[in-house]
C-alpha cells in the first residue's frame, strides 16, 4: 500500500479551487455556529451554561432509556444521561440547580431513589453557577486563540512568517470546519469538545510541518529557479503515503474509542473523528496552497 500512495503523481494546486470553495463553505458553517454559541443560542452543556453534574451508580443494571424518561417524569428537565460502557455507572447533567424547592445537592438522592425505584449509591456531584459557565466559555475562547498564536510563532521561526500564518490558516480552518459540523448536528458544546479542538490544532499543525519540510527540502535541492507549484505537487505527493497510512491508523484507534467507550467519551472522540479526517485534508488542499499562492504574489 505505502509503495501504491507514494508513486502518486497528483497535481494538488491544480485543483486548490475547488478544494477552496468546500473549504469555504465548511468555515462558514463553522462561523455561523460560533456566532450561535456566543450569542447563547446552541446546545451548550452546564459547564458553559451553569447546572449540575451527578455521578451514580446503581446496584443492579438499568436502562438508560427508563432512567433518562423516570428523571424527565421527576422533574429533570432537558437532562442529559450517560452511561458508562460496561459498568452500572451514569453521569447526569443538568441545568437546573434546584428542584421542589431545594438545591439539588440536597433533593438528589431523595428524588432519584423515587423516580427510579433502584439502590443506588452517588458518586459525586459538582454545581456550576451561570457566572462560572460564563467565565468557562470565556477561558475556551483564550484558549483556543493563545493555541492558534502559539502556532504561528512556531512555525514562523521554523520555516518563514507566511509559512506560519499558512499553518495558522489551515489550523483555524479545521477548528471551524469540525466546530460548524458539530454545531449542525445538534451536538452539545462541553468541555470535551473544546479539548478535542485543541488536540485536532497539534494533529493539523504535525501533519502540515510534515508537508512543509518536505517542501522546504525539495526546493533547496530543485533550486530558485524551479516552478515552486510543481516543487508543492511533488512534495505532498511524497510525503502522501505517510500522511494517510498516520491519519488511517489514528482513525482506527479513535473509532475503538467511539464503539468501547461509550457515550461518556463521545463528546471527545467524535469531533475528534472528524478533526483527523478534516485535518489530513487541510494540510494537503489548505496550507500547502496558500502557501503557493502567497510565493506566487512574491511574498
Amino acid at each position: 500500500m505505502m509503495e501504491i500512495v507514494k508513486s502518486t503523481n497528483i497535481d494538488f494546486i491544480g485543483l486548490r479551487y475547488k478544494a477552496f470553495v468546500l473549504s469555504g463553505f465548511l468555515v462558514l458553517l463553522g462561523i455561523y455556529a460560533f456566532v450561535m454559541v456566543a450569542l447563547g443560542r446552541g446546545n451548550l452543556s452546564v459547564d458553559f451554561t451553569g447546572g449540575t453534574h451527578i455521578q451514580i451508580r446503581f446496584k443492579e443494571k438499568i436502562d438508560v432509556g427508563s432512567l433518562r424518561k423516570a428523571l424527565t417524569d421527576a422533574g429533570f428537565r432537558d437532562i442529559r444521561v450517560q452511561e458508562v460502557a460496561g459498568t452500572n455507572d451514569f453521569f447526569l447533567k443538568t441545568k437546573l440547580l434546584s428542584i421542589e424547592g431545594k438545591r439539588i445537592e440536597e433533593a438528589r438522592s431523595e428524588v432519584l431513589k423515587r423516580s427510579t425505584q433502584k439502590e443506588f449509591e452517588v458518586l459525586g456531584s459538582n454545581m456550576v453557577g451561570e457566572s462560572v459557565g460564563r467565565e468557562l466559555k470565556k477561558y475556551a475562547i483564550v484558549a483556543v486563540c493563545l493555541a492558534l498564536i502559539g502556532i504561528i510563532i512556531y512555525i514562523a521561526f521554523r520555516f518563514t512568517c507566511f509559512s506560519g500564518i499558512a499553518a495558522t490558516i489551515a489550523t483555524f480552518h479545521d477548528v471551524l470546519c469540525v466546530f460548524g459540523i458539530y454545531f449542525l448536528f445538534g451536538k452539545e458544546i462541553n468541555l470535551l469538545l473544546i479539548t478535542a479542538l485543541l488536540t485536532i490544532a497539534g494533529y493539523s499543525l504535525e501533519d502540515t510541518v510534515v508537508v512543509f519540510d518536505r517542501i522546504r527540502e525539495n526546493h533547496s535541492k530543485m533550486g530558485q529557479k524551479e516552478d515552486f507549484g510543481r516543487i508543492i505537487n511533488l512534495s505532498i505527493n511524497q510525503v502522501l503515503g505517510r500522511t494517510l497510512i498516520t491519519s488511517l491508523t489514528t482513525i482506527i484507534a479513535v473509532c475503538a474509542i467511539m464503539i468501547l467507550g461509550g457515550e461518556a467519551l463521545m463528546d471527545f472522540a467524535l469531533p475528534f473523528f472528524f478533526g483527523l479526517i478534516v485535518g489530513t485534508y487541510s494540510s494537503i488542499f489548505v496550507a500547502s496552497p496558500i502557501l503557493y499562492m502567497w510565493r506566487k504574489r512574491g511574498l
